[in-house]
C-alpha cells in the first residue's frame, strides 16, 4: 500500500511540475488554440471551466457526465467558430449567472 501511495504521489508531483511550468491565460486563447492544445492542457482547462461556471453555492462535485457533455458542446462550437475567444464561447454556451 505504501508503494502504491508513493508511486501515485510521485506521478502527481511530476504532473504538477509540468502544470506549473507555464501559465494558461484563457483570455488570450481562441477556440482554435483550445482545439489544437494537448490533452493535458485541455483537461486542465475543462476542469477549471467546470468549476468556474458552477453556481457559487453548488456542492464541490464534478459531474463527469455533465463535464463530458459540456466538452462535446464546446468542441462543436469551437469547430464552427475557430476565431472566437474561448471565454466568449464558454460564456455564450454556459452563461455564468
Amino acid at each position: 500500500m505504501r508503494i502504491l501511495c508513493s508511486v501515485l504521489l510521485i506521478g502527481a508531483l511530476s504532473w504538477c511540475d509540468r502544470a506549473l511550468a507555464e501559465d494558461i491565460d484563457l483570455t488570450a486563447w481562441t477556440c482554435k488554440k483550445f482545439m489544437s492544445a494537448g490533452k493535458d492542457d485541455v483537461g486542465i482547462i475543462l476542469a477549471w471551466l467546470d468549476g468556474y461556471y458552477k453556481e457559487e453555492d453548488a456542492p464541490p462535485l464534478i459531474d463527469t457526465e455533465e463535464l463530458v457533455a459540456h466538452a462535446k458542446q464546446l468542441g462543436q462550437y469551437c469547430t464552427a467558430h475557430p476565431d472566437t475567444s474561448l471565454i466568449d464561447a464558454t460564456d455564450k454556451l454556459f452563461q455564468k449567472e
